[in-house]
């Protein structure tokens, strides 16, 4: 199946150089562009691409507000953000927004092509640095406010009770020995291939886990699947 993607950048240029790369391979398909978030929301209703590539800094709407309401509209578009920036503050608001991954702009087109890859088949990507900042910041500042969006996000710096009782059934719901396995692994960032490799089973087995796991823990998606295993102590 061809993967549907958009392309969310106010920089012409690089939307032309990401085309050119993704082009390249036949089971990849650019569908739309978009100059800033707004024009990526109404894209993102009118193409419906499997994943939106989406920078953070944009004009009229910023990529943060933009992934939050394409995620809110159409859940089953991966948003994978492409930015230049390494700041906690746009990680995290990436994730709670609802991104599965966070890739960097410096990265080679073979790391963006896999990126694409694993974000179309429901996995999350976040270079190891920036996992272990976001979840050190997710653990220790839950309320920080996203870019572009200080008023709204502000309000949520005192969690809410729905908030912390989500937290407490994720700590506290009992797990199998290999779920157990699976998680830790999960947050430390191995991909599908990778548990299937750590622990001698089959990719299939694999992801019977991991919808085990969402299930079990009430999370919509593997980055939530990583701050659980950091709540778990288990990374």
């Amino acid at each position: 199946m061809t993967t549907r993607i958009m392309l969310v950048d106010d920089q012409v240029l690089l939307r032309h150089s990401l085309r050119i790369v993704i082009d390249q391979h036949p089971d990849l398909k650019v569908v739309a562009e978009a100059a800033d978030g707004a024009e990526a929301i109404a894209l993102a209703a009118e193409h419906r691409p499997h994943v939106a590539l989406m920078d953070i800094r944009m004009p009229v709407i910023d990529g943060i507000t933009a992934t939050e309401r394409i995620v809110a509209a159409h859940p089953e578009i991966r948003i994978l953000i492409l930015s230049m920036f390494e700041l906690d503050e746009y990680v995290y608001g990436a994730l709670r927004a609802g991104a599965s991954g966070f890739l960097l702009k410096d990265a080679g087109p073979t790391q963006l092509i896999a990126a694409i890859r694993r974000t179309r088949s429901g996995e999350s990507l976040f270079a190891p640095s920036i996992l272990t900042r976001l979840i050190e910041h997710f653990l220790t500042r839950p309320g920080v406010a996203s870019p572009g969006t200080p008023s709204r996000r502000s309000r949520s710096a005192v969690p809410n009770r729905a908030s912390l009782q989500g937290a407490t059934i994720r700590s506290q719901t009992p797990l199998t020995p290999r779920e157990s396995e699976t998680l830790t692994l999960v947050g430390r960032g191995f991909s599908n291939t990778e548990i299937a490799a750590a622990l001698t089973i089959s990719m299939g087995t694999v992801k019977t886990h991991i919808g085990s796991l969402l299930a079990k823990l009430h999370v919509r998606d593997r980055a939530q699947l990583v701050i659980a295993a950091y709540e778990r102590g288990l990374v």
